[in-house]
């Protein structure tokens, strides 16, 4: 079993030595913000997206005291607060320590976990328990606070949606076992189902051993020599092999019910939520189950049970407020950065821009960047939209491959929503 995995045993880095790499780990949080053009942002990490009434009540409260008032969902489930004065911070951590948000200071940036939002609530059998319990583990290891904020947990329920978004250590449920990933490999290693937060958790410890003197932030910035020397010792405590390849596009849940109604999904245009659609969102899911599921594709999953009217008028209500809750929205499957006024390096308002270009439903999922960093983009399959000194650039992306940009657009909207149009189809 992976408990035994050779030099598991505490080490000054586990032993809560200096954090790996600290001075060059950006990635924001809840208690390190990050300065941008329209205020401070915070990032309040929701392990598995999932969220209690409560604090999502207490999130929104973040928001208006301290920020402009809206809520950010991010692709890995979490929540940003931006427009936020700089000298919040300290408010801020007390509010989000007292709901809940921040179990442990040395950790917060570390728990990124991301779940599949639809387990247990469409026929699926699947273990609902492993965020809350892969959460506790990291929280509770020393070694795990030198995690970067890059670093990604992903838990599978089966289906393939969060395997394929290339995380770092990804748990798939399998009957009575579950199969580990590490990075991208195509062989995962086959655990009981009931060692799978643990066994991830010690993968990733074994992870910061392997990255100490290379100083990578993720398992695929390791050198193949040091990438293959971490899969050795991992299969020297895991034991044999099953080839599995990761999926290659991830499928999120349709907008509507689920599970005739179990629950119910709705997606977020460009991530961005008014106070008034989060109100109405927490106050459907006080009605029901009490939780709301943060999905990695800026996305909502209200789990129930409803009533099959209930379910029909709760859409209807959310779909009034402005939210996507059919497949055949314009909307669907169109994403995009912060870009400008909000980020000083966009080049772009490409938000703007998005919103000017909805037109028919495409085929693929289009994501808009204002810089060639191209934050918070996709995985999978899907047309990228990046703004360059030259014009906007359309490209077809398939996994880790970027096709030559297709089109390049200068100054003219209504050719540029025709160009992204052509190549969603």
């Amino acid at each position: 079993m992976l408990a035994a995995m050779p030099d598991s045993a505490p080490s000054p880095l586990s032993a809560g030595g200096p954090a790996l790499r600290d001075s060059g780990d950006a990635c924001p949080g809840a208690l390190r913000l990050h300065r941008a053009d329209d205020g401070a942002l915070a990032r309040v990490r929701v392990p598995g997206g999932v969220l209690s009434a409560d604090r999502a009540d207490a999130l929104l409260t973040a928001a208006e005291r301290f920020g402009d008032g809206e809520l950010h969902l991010t692709s890995r489930g979490n929540v940003q607060l931006r427009g936020l004065d700089a000298e919040c911070g300290g408010a801020l951590a007390e509010l989000l320590t007292a709901a809940g948000l921040l179990p442990s200071a040395a950790h917060e940036r570390a728990r990124n976990i991301v779940a599949s939002p639809l387990a247990g609530l469409d026929g699926s059998p699947s273990p609902t328990g492993w965020p809350a319990e892969l959460d506790r583990l990291v929280c509770s290891s020393p070694g795990a606070a030198s995690l970067s904020g890059r670093f990604l947990f992903a838990l599978d329920d089966g289906r393939g949606d969060v395997d394929a978004l290339g995380a770092d250590v990804t748990l798939i449920a399998a009957g009575d076992s579950c199969l580990l990933r590490i990075g991208a490999a195509d062989e995962v290693f086959r655990i009981p189902a009931g060692e799978g937060p643990r066994a991830a958790l010690l993968a990733a410890e074994a992870f910061l051993r392997a990255a100490r003197d290379s100083g990578a932030w993720r398992v695929k910035d390791l050198p193949d020599d040091v990438r293959a020397e971490l899969v050795r010792t991992i299969k020297a405590a895991a034991g044999p092999t099953v080839h599995r390849p990761r999926p290659r596009t991830a499928t999120p849940p349709a907008p509507g019910p689920h599970g005739s109604t179990n629950a119910i999904s709705v997606d977020v245009p460009l991530g961005r939520l008014t106070p008034a659609q989060w109100r109405l969102l927490t106050e459907t899911a006080r009605r029901h189950g009490d939780e709301l599921r943060l999905t990695p594709w800026r996305g909502i999953v209200v789990p129930g049970p409803f009533a099959h009217d209930e379910a029909v008028e709760a859409l209807r209500t959310l779909d009034a407020a402005g939210l996507i809750t059919a497949p055949d929205s314009p909307w669907a499957g169109v994403g995009a950065c912060i870009g400008h006024p909000g980020c000083a390096k966009s080049l772009s308002d490409v938000r703007a821009e998005a919103g000017a270009a909805v037109g028919p439903v495409g085929r693929l999922p289009v994501y808009w960047s204002g810089c060639e960093r191209r934050c918070g983009h996709p995985h999978g399959e899907w047309i990228d939209v990046v703004v360059t000194p030259d014009g906007h650039q359309i490209s077809h992306v398939r996994g880790e491959r970027r096709d030559a940009p297709t089109t390049t657009v200068r100054n003219d909207p209504a050719a540029l929503a025709a160009a992204v149009a052509a190549a969603r189809a």
